[in-house]
């Protein structure tokens, strides 16, 4: 029972790595990076689709993304779903390709940045221990039903502090790295 609490709270806190991993990857750093576009939507018939399911996404250069439709009657569409967008991007048609031109990042934009990033690390680590404290009151639970001793508590909220630490030390990392990235520009 309590093997079962554990993986299913490392489970869940390998999920907010892959989400952190995934929101840091859409963030713009002034590379030009077809993860960027990942969160747009894009009307195809009725239905909202991802971008990279009705269009090609490249970029042919390191400040330029250019996206190619398959069919050229989306270009208006898709060119409408990048300025409602949040990317502060102005798409650029040319007829046949949209073209996105990532602008350089001044000094104040990548302190906001970096603040942003830091704010999405911390709410990662509010999300692990959240799930830290429902393990740990699930096990409290079992003690409560008599399933366990003292002594198999302690040594379970210890498993799980120490997995909590883990992810932590991960999510640490990766904000880290994506300081060093948009400074680095």
């Amino acid at each position: 029972m309590v093997k079962d609490i554990l993986k299913n709270a490392e489970e869940k806190m390998k999920k907010t790595i892959s989400v952190l991993g995934n929101d840091l990857s859409t963030m713009k750093a002034g590379r030009a990076n077809p993860t960027m576009l990942d969160r747009v939507q894009v009307e195809y018939y009725g239905s909202m689709c991802p971008l990279s399911q009705v269009a090609n996404i490249s970029a042919p250069e390191p400040r330029v993304l250019q996206i190619s439709p398959w069919e050229a009657s989306l270009l208006k569409d898709i060119e409408k779903a990048i300025l409602v967008s949040d990317l502060g991007l102005n798409p650029s048609n040319d007829g046949s390709v949209i073209r996105l031109i990532i602008p350089e990042l001044t000094e104040e934009t990548r302190k906001n940045l970096v603040k942003t990033v830091k704010k999405t690390g911390e709410d990662s680590k509010v999300a692990l221990r959240s799930i830290r404290r429902d393990s740990n009151d699930k096990i409290k639970a079992l003690k409560k039903d008599g399933e366990l001793t003292d002594d198999e508590v302690k040594k379970a909220e210890n498993d799980i502090q120490k997995t909590t630490d883990k992810f932590v030390k991960e999510i640490d990392s990766l904000i880290e790295a994506k300081e060093k990235e948009i400074m680095s520009i």
